[in-house]
């Protein structure tokens, strides 16, 4: 049955009218509003249970504790940090869906100084493990009584050539809520707050970022070039303003390795993700080594769109011109269905993100853009923030967001410290999900150029995901290098981000002027140095492990839930050493391009 329904009516500002827009989120179980009572009774709460830790602990782990204590206080302290995770995630996830409201920036303000003077005051207990001599970490690390925490308390200990004292730590700590911090919030509220005037049906109306993105894959040509011009025009109109938050970021993160000592501006991330920069490095060659085959599909859509080459705003160009919308009602359910099919365990833990009312999906002004999950701890349940706007790529992305949030629940029976997956493996059952919704709907399209649309969609969205994030890390790699010269201006900037996205596109692509400002919407550049490779990191070793699922069958599921049930209680490679995975291999990295070419091939035959 075909899925793809006819567009609704166009309303008043142009835009069709998001069939999500009475989708929001119910956050009652973390708290009523930003002004609910139980929110100060936390803050007293939070106050007093940490300075009943520190009067209890501090000085005994330093006095090489028994096995027993040090498990005490373990549990203790993720106790304490659930607390706190529920209140802060509260204030992000309120602030995200509205960034406008004054008592949303308030709460988001007051909960960042309380998390940082709760920081302050329990910091004492990890210092005092990192600081203790590698004889008597051993003798714990290797007791029964700590088998469940011993990955994480080995973690840590990674960080002790990094670490400062307790003083200095808390003095960044304080300092970073009007530093980075607050550079932070001023990028999220900055860009929240843009529209972008393009003209539509003949009227110029005001747009969100989500909106006039959406316009880029409209099937008329003409539309999509005014939505580029509109979008990165206004970009450049910011442009003063965002090259000093960006040359700001850049500056601070320099500042840290300087202060904690480390060699390389990725190092950090490597050792928050628990992987060695060779494996990252090795995938990333293998990466650019496939260009040609972008270059190829890219070459192979021109034609399909009757075009000598592409300009940049015609990447994403629908390859059925009677571009189909999908209302919100009919997306959950291909998502439901296709997760059941896989596994009912999976449908029914989807199925609960909808009944429980745990997604945010309406399209709005002043929303965060993009899209994301957020796992709060194993007591609470996720939440998924998104704009939904009826187009084909916001199923996928839905099937994404609900991809982690079942990680999440697998996640659910570990301990808080070992709760949070590492960067590269939160990628994983994301990506698996839409691989799942996207094979599930394939073969329900009737007509073969809506096959090929969707088909082409995908190779598109790989390749985001694959090449772009390729593309996002070369240039913070370019960008961290040139800053260490001195301040970088817009101009500058632009420069480096042609260059790094030079290579991806080849002479295949025009990249059409106004491109130069691609860098200054994008937010992990600013939250979250060099997490993009993780995305190419996720990608790939899912097209390996759907390939084993293909094989295998139902064998596999069993063992593809218990990486996801392992959380952060592993490193990545012992995670998916267990599926027969080495990610040092690398030829093992050629197995995803192997996938994806045979997608291109597809798409090739059926256009044919």
């Amino acid at each position: 049955m075909n899925r793809c329904l006819p567009g609704p009516a166009e309303i008043g500002d142009g835009v069709a009218a998001s069939s999500a827009a009475d989708v929001t989120w119910d956050l009652s179980p973390l708290f009523r509003a930003p002004d609910d009572p139980r929110i100060a009774e936390t803050l007293s709460e939070l106050e007093a249970r940490s300075a009943d830790f520190e009067r209890r602990y501090r000085g005994t782990i330093a006095g090489n504790p028994t096995a027993a204590t040090l498990r005490e206080g373990l549990e203790e302290l993720e106790s304490i940090l659930d607390t706190a995770y529920r209140l802060s995630s509260y204030a992000q996830l309120v602030y995200s869906a509205d960034t406008t409201s004054e008592a949303h920036r308030t709460l988001v303000q007051r909960a960042q100084e309380a998390m940082t003077t709760l920081h302050n005051r329990l910091l004492f207990f990890e210092l005092e493990w990192i600081g203790l001599d590698d004889a008597a970490a051993e003798r714990l690390l290797t007791d029964p009584q700590l088998t469940n925490y011993a990955h994480y308390l080995r973690h840590r200990r990674s960080y002790r050539p990094h670490t400062l004292s307790e003083a200095e730590e808390r003095l960044i700590n304080d300092k970073d809520l009007t530093g980075i911090q607050a550079w932070q919030r001023l990028f999220t509220e900055f860009t929240a707050a843009q529209t972008f005037n393009v003209e539509v049906n003949g009227q110029t109306r005001a747009l969100t970022q989500s909106e006039v993105l959406t316009l880029m894959r409209h099937p008329d040509r003409e539309q999509r070039r005014r939505a580029h011009e509109a979008f990165y025009s206004r970009l450049a109109e910011n442009g003063l303003v965002s090259s000093f938050i960006y040359d700001t970021r850049f500056h601070d993160h320099l500042i840290t390795l300087r202060l904690r000592h480390y060699q390389d501006p990725m190092q950090p991330r490597h050792l928050a993700n628990q992987i060695d920069s060779e494996a990252v490095e090795a995938m990333m060659q293998t990466v650019e080594r496939n260009y040609a085959l972008a270059h190829r599909y890219f070459r192979f859509k021109a034609r399909l769109l009757g075009l000598p080459r592409l300009e940049l705003f015609d990447q994403y160009a629908p390859i059925e011109t009677d571009k189909p919308r999908i209302p919100w009602s009919e997306a959950r359910q291909l998502v439901v269905e296709a997760l059941s099919h896989f596994s009912p365990h999976f449908g029914e833990m989807a199925q609960r993100c909808f009944t429980q009312r745990w997604i945010d999906a309406a399209p709005r002004p002043g929303k965060r853009g993009g899209a994301f999950c957020a796992g709060i701890s194993p007591s609470s349940n996720p939440y998924v923030l998104m704009s939904y706007t009826d187009d084909l790529r916001d199923v996928m992305t839905l099937a994404h967001e609900l991809g982690h949030a079942i990680h999440d629940m697998h996640a659910a029976r570990q301990t808080l410290l070992n709760y949070y997956p590492s960067l590269p493996l939160a990628e994983t059952a994301s990506v698996f999900a839409e691989m799942l919704v996207f094979d599930h709907l394939l073969p329900q399209l009737a007509q073969p150029r809506q096959r090929l649309s969707l088909l082409c969609a995908k190779i598109e969205d790989s390749f985001a995901t694959l090449f772009r994030q390729t593309v996002l890390t070369r240039f913070e790699q370019k960008v961290y290098a040139a800053r260490r010269q001195g301040r970088l201006g817009a101009e500058q900037l632009g420069q480096l981000w042609l260059q790094a996205n030079a290579p991806y596109y080849g002479d295949a692509v025009n990249l059409t002027a106004g491109y130069e400002w691609g860098w200054s919407y994008i937010p992990h550049f600013i939250h979250t140095p060099f997490y993009c490779y993780a995305y190419a990191f996720g990608e790939l070793l899912v097209m390996a492990l759907y390939g084993m699922f293909r094989q295998q069958g139902e064998r596999f599921i069993p063992r593809y839930q218990a990486l996801l049930a392992s959380g952060g209680s592993r490193t990545p490679a012992e995670q998916v050493a267990e599926l027969g995975v080495d990610i040092t291999d690398p030829n093992f990295w050629q197995v995803g391009f192997d996938e994806l070419a045979r997608l291109v091939d597809a798409a090739e035959q059926l256009a044919a």
